[in-house]
């Protein structure tokens, strides 16, 4: 890659700059601080300051295990330099993590297609404004596409090298994938990718009687321990101070004694599909009213139905809380549901899930409306959404031509898997957010390199 830097330098710093500037627009104009961005926070602040991994509960601080301490840690050190709570540096330092993304997924575009479609790979994510988006907020997003990348990086430069028996490219994707499990939960999916697709060619190589076996074994090992050693002292950690066996953080992202509403969750993905109706019904509980108008039509299976679920929604609006008895009955009418339409509970409505997270204009933390296609947004921010919709619509079109072009590397089946695995598992989930996609879109990004480049110069180099 240093080569190729070096004999188009000129290329790669006007392109870099012009990423540089998008970012820094978003930075400056559009900051997002979250509620989730206060809770990593605020553990930060506890554990920088009392040295205890917690929560500000009123006047003493609780320790927790809802977050993984990845993101904190960052938080922490960014807060040790520059004091507490410069949300500002700590954007500023996400820009030039997501710019080195963009170089990450130029090498894999060199290794994997050729020098041309690196060019190509790097303008394209530079330029792309929803990797740029991100970076104005801060949540995990930006350190695990920046940190998913690497692993994939590694494992390509790994395999292309695997004669050699050095291990040096398989320890470094080992801690890129334990960083990203540190800093999300579902970056155990990026492990089983790497790891899965190794050992189904040590399979291979062994029905073949080929030399690599030894070194897809090592390989195999050498990821997954590495992967998996960051989380022994964060679970003994959890089971001395919190007495849980905790490797990882509970999918509700709730504390031991905090009751999850799994009967409303579970009604909720009889018909849930969109993002609006996870901002307008899912996050609305615990505190908020529910209104019987925001539901869509597929929420009703009968006029029987729109009553109970309206006076479920009257008898939850009198707490504002989920109750056990109330979550027991939200659980009955979900099983009613599923038992009339089994396929689409667990068919049509997760690929409708995931259609959703893939093609929204991936406005949620920018001021457009989030019911942008109703038009009753100030013009510039529906302007902005259509813009946004479209230029997604270029990515994943061009993506998917680039699926029928000739594949220049069966290596390219390594990170095609992973994008096929997380958006399965992505459906499954009652909040399609559009952000949980954004660690498949170097996936994306090399694919439009695959349609783009011409054949002729798919020629990869390692």
């Amino acid at each position: 890659m240093r080569a190729l830097l070096r004999s188009h330098f000129r290329f790669f710093l006007f392109a870099a700059l012009s990423g540089l500037a998008l970012r820094l627009l978003f930075v400056v104009y559009f900051p997002k601080i979250t509620a989730d961005s206060f809770i990593y926070g605020d553990i930060a602040k506890n554990w920088l300051q009392h040295g205890i991994y917690g929560i500000t509960d009123g006047n003493k601080i609780v320790p927790t295990y809802i977050r993984l301490p990845g993101y904190p840690a960052f938080l922490a050190a960014v807060f040790a330099i520059f004091g507490i709570e410069h949300y500002r540096t700590v954007l500023v330092i996400q820009m030039f993590v997501d710019l080195a993304t963009c170089f990450l997924i130029a090498d894999m575009a060199r290794r994997l297609i050729s020098e041309r479609a690196a060019k190509v790979a790097f303008l394209l994510a530079a330029l792309c404004p929803f990797l740029a988006n991100y970076v104005a907020t801060p949540l995990t997003e930006t350190l695990e596409i920046f940190f998913t990348t690497l692993a994939f990086d590694c494992a390509i430069a790994g395999l292309r090298t695997l004669e050699t028996a050095n291990l040096r490219f398989w320890l470094e994707c080992g801690l890129a994938v334990g960083c990203a499990i540190l800093l999300r939960p579902d970056g155990g999916i990026l492990l089983a990718v790497i790891v899965g697709f190794l050992v189904s060619s040590l399979l291979r190589s062994l029905r073949r009687n080929q030399l690599s076996s030894a070194q897809l074994l090592r390989a195999s090992l050498v990821v997954l321990t590495v992967s998996l050693a960051p989380l022994i002292p964060w679970t003994l950690r959890n089971l001395h101070t919190l007495h849980r066996f905790q490797p990882l953080a509970p999918r509700y992202a709730n504390e031991e004694n905090e009751a999850v509403p799994m009967g409303f969750n579970r009604w909720t993905k009889t018909w849930i599909a969109d993002y609006v109706s996870t901002e307008e019904i899912y996050w609305a509980v615990p505190g908020s009213e529910l209104e019987i108008a925001q539901l869509p039509l597929r929420a009703f299976d009968s006029d029987q139905q729109r009553e109970q679920t309206e006076q479920l929604f009257n008898d939850y609006n009198a707490v504002l809380h989920v109750t056990p008895a109330l979550d027991a009955r939200f659980a009955s009418l979900a099983s009613e549901r599923i038992t009339h339409a089994p396929l689409r509970y667990y068919v049509a409505l997760p690929f409708v899930r995931i259609a959703d997270m893939w093609l929204r204009p991936r406005t949620e933390i920018l001021p457009s409306d989030t019911r942008w296609w109703e038009f009753n947004d100030d013009p510039k921010w529906s302007a902005l959404a259509v813009a946004l919709a479209v230029i997604n619509l270029l990515y994943l079109g061009t993506a998917f031509f680039g699926l029928f072009r000739q594949w220049p590397s069966p290596n390219i089946w390594l990170i095609l898997t992973f994008l096929v695995l997380r958006s399965a598992f992505l459906g499954t989930l009652e909040n399609p957010e559009p952000r949980y996609t954004l660690e498949c879109y170097q996936v994306v990004i090399l694919l439009c390199c695959v349609a783009i480049v011409p054949r002729s110069q798919n020629e990869s180099v390692s």
